[in-house]
Formats: structure tokens, C-alpha cells, sequence
């Protein structure tokens, strides 16, 4: 009896000193979860704070007049949007880098003091990778103002990876910056981004006649390279196909 009863008291123990170490467990836990709740809460107000710090940072340096500042600005840029940082400090000094020289001037007795299209390709190839409508409406109208030829294609490169396209103006503008440097300036490497861009917009376009329309010129235009023209072919085949396979589609 005695026995049992200093069994029952070892037991009783054992018990209450796993239920003391549980709970201490518990505590220890939630403290750790609260601690590590804490620094991750005080390091993304930290991020977002030095998010604002850079972009404020980069929009001065791009608004400098020196050509230096607005090229160490555009590799800030580039790093920003690949770490997805596009606050709107960002935005507005990918904005203002696109039309460096086009819709922001400066003179120096009448001469362009800050045409820089070699920075102007490399903002149009940043904003496609914000793909959002206010990237693509800028760079709708850098496609229409620019008269670069590589930084058109960069424009439309950017724009067919983005891939809206209401309204169809986006293959509007990409139809009428063709169109235009066809005549004036005909460059295998734009009509490229140009075949490329409607490759990926043809299924967002609902007057595909525009496209099938520039493409056609393109495939027919000997001032273009042989593998331009047979890519233009090429997509404008599928695109065809394509328009042959809903129509079958629609009458059944």
C-alpha cells in the first residue's frame, strides 16, 4: 500500500513537471514568434522607407543635366525594377529617361543639348518590365514621338511584353511608327520587335487587319534582311491560320 501510494506520488510528479516544461515551451514560442513578428514588421517599414529614399534619390539624379548622372540614374532604375520597386519616384524618372531629349528638351542656343538615345532604349526596356497601363500608355507615345529607330524597337519590344492592348492602340502605334520609319528609314531590327510585338499582341487585337496588314509589307519589303521577311511570313501564316480556325469555330 505503501508502495502504491509513493508510486502514485512519483507519477503525479513526472506529470506536473511535463506540463511545467510544455507550458515553458509555449511560452518560449510565442515570445520567439512575437520577436521575429517584430523585426519583420520593423524590416519592411525599413525597406519601404529606403524604397522612398531611393527612388527620391534616382528621380534627382535623372533630372540632373549631366549625361553621367542620368546614366548612373538608369542603372539605379534598372536594379529598382528588377528588385520591384516601382513606387512612383521610380516611375516618373523611367518616364522622364524614356523621353530624355523628345518630350523634355533643353537648348543651348537652339541646339539639343540632351538628346541621349542610347539612355531612352534602356528606361523603354526597364518600363516593360512594369507591366501596368501606365507604363504602356508612355511608352505608346514614345513609340509615336521617338525618331530613333533602336529605341523604337525598344518601345515596341516593351510593349509586346507587356501585352495590353485596348482599344488596339498599341498596335496602332506600333503599325504607324513602321509604317513611318518604312518609308524614311527602313531597319531590320525595329521590323523585328515590330513581328515580335504582334506575335504576342495577335490574340489581344481585335482588327487584326492592321497587323496582318504591316506584316504583309514587311514579308514584301527587300530593304529588310531575308530571315526579317521570312519571320514576318511566318507569324502572319499563324496569324491567318489562326483567324481560319475561329471562323470554322464561330459557324459550327
Amino acid at each position: 500500500m505503501k508502495i502504491s501510494k509513493k508510486i502514485i506520488g512519483i507519477a503525479g510528479m513526472i506529470m506536473l513537471s511535463m506540463y511545467l516544461f510544455a507550458q515553458e515551451q509555449t511560452v518560449q514560442k510565442a515570445n520567439t514568434e512575437n520577436t521575429n513578428s517584430s523585426k519583420k514588421s520593423e524590416s519592411s517599414v525599413e525597406d519601404e522607407y529606403l524604397s522612398e529614399i531611393d527612388g527620391v534619390v534616382i528621380l534627382s539624379l535623372a533630372q540632373s543635366d549631366e549625361y553621367d548622372n542620368k546614366l548612373v540614374a538608369m542603372q539605379f532604375l534598372e536594379d529598382a525594377v528588377d528588385n520591384g520597386n516601382t513606387n512612383a519616384d521610380v516611375m516618373k524618372a523611367l518616364n522622364q529617361l524614356a523621353g530624355e531629349g523628345i518630350s523634355t528638351q533643353s537648348r543651348t542656343n537652339g541646339r539639343l543639348m540632351n538628346n541621349y538615345p542610347d539612355i531612352r532604349r534602356r528606361a523603354c526596356l526597364a518600363l516593360g518590365k512594369v507591366k501596368t497601363e501606365e507604363s504602356k500608355n508612355y511608352l505608346v507615345k514614345v513609340t509615336l514621338a521617338e525618331n530613333e529607330p533602336m529605341v523604337i524597337a525598344a518601345a515596341v519590344n516593351s510593349l509586346g511584353e507587356i501585352g495590353i492592348n485596348g482599344n488596339d492602340e498599341v498596335v496602332d502605334a506600333i503599325a504607324y511608327a513602321n509604317r513611318r520609319n518604312q518609308i524614311l528609314n527602313p531597319t531590320s531590327s525595329l521590323a523585328f520587335e515590330v513581328i515580335e510585338a504582334y506575335e504576342k499582341l495577335a490574340e489581344n487585337t481585335n482588327n487584326k487587319k492592321i497587323v496582318i496588314d504591316s506584316l504583309t509589307k514587311i514579308a514584301a519589303d527587300y530593304h529588310y534582311a531575308s530571315p526579317v521577311r521570312s519571320r514576318a511570313m511566318k507569324v502572319l501564316k499563324a496569324i491567318n491560320e489562326g483567324n481560319s480556325s475561329s471562323s470554322k469555330s464561330s459557324k459550327q
